[in-house]
C-alpha cells in the first residue's frame, strides 16, 4: 500500500456523495507563509551571555589583550544529542515488524540496538492505547520500545492517530462507536486503498472533544518531561492525524470556521498538556480547509516544532520548513527505498535515497526518517546501507546542529580573568532552543553559566559569548560544557569536536595553539 500519493492538481471534483461538506472560499481562508510573519520573540532565557561586540584594544577595548589559546575542530563521528538525530521506526499505520522468524521483541530490540539510530518512533491508533474511559493500556510493542529505548540509550518520538485510512472500523475506540456520528466520504484508489468505504468522525462532537482531552491528559500525565520522550506529533485532522483527507474535498464538519475552531481548540489542549514536551504539528497545506494554517502558527508561536512527511511534494512545506525560525526544531519523515536493484528507482545515475538525503539537506533539519515504506524490519534498512552506506552516514553526520567552541580567546580585565568563546555549528540546523555554556572548576567548587539568544550558534556562522571567571582563576583546566534548553527543561549536549571530551561531554580546557 502506498501511504500518501498526494498530487496538487486544477479541478479536482468532489468525490463525497449523499452529504454536503463545508468548504469555504480561499479568500475566507487566511494564509501564513513563514518568510512573510513575524511570529515574535524567541523562547525566553535566563542569564543571557554577553554577545558582543568585543573589542581588544583602546579605551573602548572590553577584551583587553584577547589571545586564542585554544581551538577545536569539527568531529566527523556521529553525535547523540537531544533536538536531532535519525529516527528509526519501530512502529507506521500498519502495525509492528511482522517477523517471519523470531519475535517481536527481537526484530524491535535489532532495530533500536542500530547504531544509526537515535529516536525510535511510534505511530500507533488511539484504539490502540485506550479500551475503555478513564485509562490508557499500551500494545506490547509499545512497551518493548520504550524498554529497548533506555536499555540502548535512545528516545522515544510517536503519534497518537484519531483517523487512519488503513483501520477497521476506524481508530477511535470501541466505547465512542455509539456516541460520536460518523460521516461518509466515499471510496477512492489514490491512496493505494481500494474499495474501503471511508468516514470520518464529527471532530466537534462533544463525546468525541472530552474523550480526546481525557486521553490526551492521561498520556500527558505519563509522558510529558519524560526523560525518554523526544517529541510527540501533534494530533490533526484527516488521514495518518496529518491535516487532510486528500482526495475528498471538504470536511466532515459544518464549516471552515467551525473546523478551524475545532483543530485550534484541539491544538491549544495539547499545547497546555504537553509543557515539557514538544510537540511537532504537520506543515500540510489545506487542502480540506480545517485551519491547518492557524494550528501552524500556533504552533510556532508557542514554541514547538514542524514536521513534515514529503520532501518531493508541496513546495508551501519546503517554504516553511526552510525559513522557520531559528529556535524551532523540524523533522522529515521520508521512506527510503530497500537496497535490491529493483528497488533503487535510479535515474540519471542517482539513487532514489540519494536524492531524498540530499534534499532533505536542503531545508536544515533537526531529524530524518529511517523507514521502509509499511515494511518495517532492521534487514530491510540494512538491505540498503549495507551496499550503499554513504548517503546515510555523512547524513548521521550533519543532521541537526553540532556545535563546539571554534575558538577560546584568554583575557584579563580589572583583575578578573575572562574566556571569550566562538561558538560554530556544523550542522545543519539552528539550536531548537537556547544553548547554554557552563565552565566550572575540576573540584566543583565554582560553576559560571549563562546562555546564548534561542536557535545560536547557526550553521556556518560564529557566535561569540564572553564568561568572566572569578578573580585569580586559572582557565587551563575548567571544564567547558553545554546543556539545550528547551521549554525550560535542560539536557546535556555533547560537543562536536574532534579533540578529546570527557564521558559527559565536557571539554578540559588547556592550550593547544
Amino acid at each position: 500500500m502506498k501511504r500518501r500519493s498526494f498530487m496538487v492538481t486544477g479541478g479536482l471534483t468532489a468525490l463525497l456523495a449523499g452529504i454536503n461538506l463545508g468548504r469555504a472560499s480561499s479568500n475566507n481562508v487566511p494564509k501564513h507563509g513563514v518568510p512573510h510573519n513575524d511570529f515574535g520573540p524567541p523562547p525566553p532565557i535566563k542569564d543571557r551571555l554577553y554577545q558582543g561586540p568585543f573589542i581588544n584594544y583602546g579605551p573602548a577595548a572590553n577584551v583587553p589583550g584577547s589571545d586564542v589559546v585554544m581551538t577545536t575542530t569539527p568531529s566527523t563521528a556521529p553525535v547523540r544529542n537531544f533536538g536531532m538525530g535519525l529516527v528509526t521506526y519501530i512502529c507506521d499505520e500498519v502495525g509492528p515488524p511482522k517477523p517471519k522468524n523470531g519475535s517481536l521483541r527481537s526484530a524491535i530490540e535489532k532495530l533500536a540496538k542500530w547504531e544509526l539510530g537515535d529516536v525510535l518512533y511510534l505511530r500507533v491508533d488511539w484504539r490502540d492505547i485506550q479500551k475503555e474511559p478513564g485509562k490508557l493500556e499500551f500494545p506490547e510493542h509499545w512497551n518493548l520500545t520504550f524498554e529497548m529505548a533506555k536499555k540502548y540509550g535512545k528516545r522515544v518520538a510517536f503519534r497518537i492517530q484519531l483517523m487512519s485510512p488503513v483501520i477497521e472500523p476506524q481508530s477511535l475506540p470501541d466505547f465512542l462507536n455509539d456516541k460520536v456520528p460518523m460521516v461518509k466520504l466515499g471510496t477512492t484508489d489514490e491512496i493505494g486503498i481500494n474499495g474501503k468505504v471511508h468516514y470520518a468522525p464529527r471532530y466537534d462532537h462533544p463525546e468525541f472533544m472530552k474523550a480526546f482531552k481525557e486521553m490526551d491528559t492521561l498520556l500527558a500525565e505519563r509522558y510529558n518531561g519524560h526523560e525518554l520522550v523526544e517529541y510527540v506529533d501533534t494530533c490533526m485532522y484527516g488521514f495518518w492525524g496529518e491535516g487532510h483527507t486528500w482526495p475528498f474535498e471538504g470536511s466532515p464538519l459544518p464549516d471552515y470556521y467551525k473546523a478551524r475552531d475545532t483543530f485550534v481548540e484541539i491544538f491549544e489542549h495539547q499545547a497546555a498538556n504537553w509543557s515539557k514536551t514538544p510537540l511537532t504539528t504537520n506543515t500540510q497545506p489545506d487542502y480540506n480547509h480545517v485551519g491547518n494554517a492557524e494550528v501552524l502558527e500556533k504552533t510556532i508561536r508557542s514554541y514547538n516544532w514542524l514536521r513534515t512527511d514529503t520532501i518531493f511534494i508541496e513546495n508551501e512545506q519546503i517554504d516553511v520548513l526552510s525559513n522557520r525560525p531559528t529556535w524551532i526544531g523540524a523533522t522529515i519523515e521520508q521512506g527510503i527505498t530497500k537496497g535490491n536493484i529493483g528497488d533503487l528507482r535510479v535515474v540519471d545515475g542517482l539513487m532514489r535515497n540519494e536524492n531524498i538525503i540530499a534534499h532533505v539537506k536542503d531545508v536544515g533539519p533537526n531529524y530524518f526518517s529511517l523507514w521502509n515504506w509499511h515494511d518495517i524490519a532492521l534487514e530491510n534498512l540494512m538491505s540498503y546501507h549495507d551496499k550503499y552506506p554513504k548517503a546515510l552516514n555523512t547524513l548521521s553526520r550533519s543532521i541537526g546542529y553540532r556545535v563546539r567552541p571554534s575558538w577560546i580567546w584568554s583575557f584579563e580585565k580589572e583583575g578578573y580573568p575572562g574566556l571569550v568563546l566562538g561558538l560554530v555549528n556544523d550542522g545543519i540546523s539552528g539550536v531548537p532552543g537556547a544553548l547554554r555554556i557552563q565552565v566550572r572548576d575540576a573540584a566543583n567548587t565554582f560553576e559560571v553559566s549563562g546562555s546564548l539568544d534561542p536557535g545560536y550558534p547557526l550553521p556556518g556562522k560564529v557566535r561569540q559569548a564572553v564568561i568572566m571567571l572569578p578573580k585569580d582563576t586559572q582557565w587551563e583546566g575548567l571544564r567547558l560544557s553545554a546543556v539545550i534548553e528547551i521549554k525550560g527543561v535542560r539536557r546535556p549536549v555533547t560537543w562536536a569536536c574532534a579533540q578529546k571530551l570527557e564521558d559527559d561531554g565536557a571539554l578540559i580546557l588547556k592550550r593547544n595553539l
